[in-house]
């Protein structure tokens, strides 16, 4: 693509460190509060994914950073610009593809292109000549002329990335992009964003409710309630509960399940597919393996694998909305 020229900064506003500069954001819908002293800080360079279950705030956040949505409480900067004050000039520097975007199926891949820049307040000289550039780059120059509502799931997900792109964004904001596509459209996708990190400053954020995405995240927050409430590397995130986590197979399930269960020093037992994650207190790991092993056996049940394991994110994020639920 094509050099990014950078945009003069407001005198009104310091220049920030961060892409993204939100502070002690606040969004009430009526009595519910949607986002409740949310802070986020992203540096170029980085992408930070936010996870969290259903309703806990990640969609309300990125439609409050590229002013889709008004701040009860709070100050954003995208790029040093106040988006209270300096909304045009903030909303410049971002590319948003949100979770329900919609196309003009009518239109064809070039035509969406096209619209989308004149929109943006592109010249026709931009416009054609990164279109020419992002349909490289996402891999759709030989379906410039058909029709966007005759892609595949995949090739629309790309296009929405391309019209993201359309304006050099320094800011990249994407709701659960790869959501209902299949494994390999979303291993495609990803490889599209991590090249864009190295060619441009940018800043990316992501919300994803994949695991396998979140491991390729530069940092992760884990959302609750309209708070993020842990956040870190996925190294970071995973160490919390190193040494706590062994795998168990073994049968018959139900039984091998409720033994783990009744041990005292157990937290809690997840079943992932034929195996379970069995969490255990502090300190508390060879002395869990040994009885729960004999406890199975001396019950007549069949223990095919029991072993210490490195926790996954799925086991660091259960016993994090775990731990947000006994909060609440």
């Amino acid at each position: 693509m094509a050099p990014l020229v950078h945009l003069k900064q407001s005198e009104n506003n310091p220049m920030s460190d961060y892409l993204i500069d939100a502070q002690d954001l606040y969004k009430f819908f009526g009595e519910r509060r949607a986002v409740a002293g949310l802070t986020l800080r992203i540096p170029s360079g980085e992408i930070y994914g936010l996870v969290g279950p259903d309703g806990a705030g990640k969609t309300t956040v990125l439609r409050l950073l590229c002013g889709a949505l008004t701040l009860d409480a709070g100050r954003i900067l995208i790029d040093s610009f106040d988006m209270r004050s300096e909304a045009e000039r903030a909303r410049e520097q971002i590319g948003y593809l949100a979770q329900r975007f919609a196309l003009y199926e009518e239109l064809t891949v070039q035509e969406n292109l096209r619209f989308f820049a004149e929109v943006r307040g592109l010249k026709r000289a931009q416009w054609m000549q990164r279109s020419q550039e992002i349909l490289d780059f996402v891999g759709l120059t030989p379906f410039r002329n058909r029709r966007a509502g005759q892609l595949s799931g995949g090739m629309k997900q790309k296009l929405g990335l391309a019209l993201a792109l359309i304006n050099e964004p320094r800011v990249l904001l994407l709701d659960e992009p790869t959501t209902g596509v299949d494994p390999v459209t979303r291993q495609d996708f990803w490889r599209l964003l991590l090249p864009l990190l190295r060619r441009r400053r940018v800043a990316v954020l992501v919300s994803t409710p994949y695991m396998d995405e979140a491991l390729r995240c530069t940092r992760i927050g884990f959302m609750r309630n309209g708070r993020i409430i842990q956040e870190g590397s996925p190294a970071h995130l995973r160490r919390r509960l190193a040494g706590r986590v062994l795998e168990l197979t073994g049968g018959p399930a139900p039984l091998v399940a409720a033994l783990a269960r009744s041990e005292p020093a157990v937290e809690a037992v997840h079943r992932f597919g034929a195996r379970f994650h069995v969490r255990v207190a502090p300190g508390a790991l060879e002395a869990v393996l040994v009885r729960l092993e004999a406890s199975i056996r001396a019950a007549g049940g069949v223990v095919e694998n029991l072993q210490p394991i490195e926790p996954q994110l799925e086991d660091v994020f259960i016993e994090l909305a775990e731990g947000a639920e006994e909060k609440g």
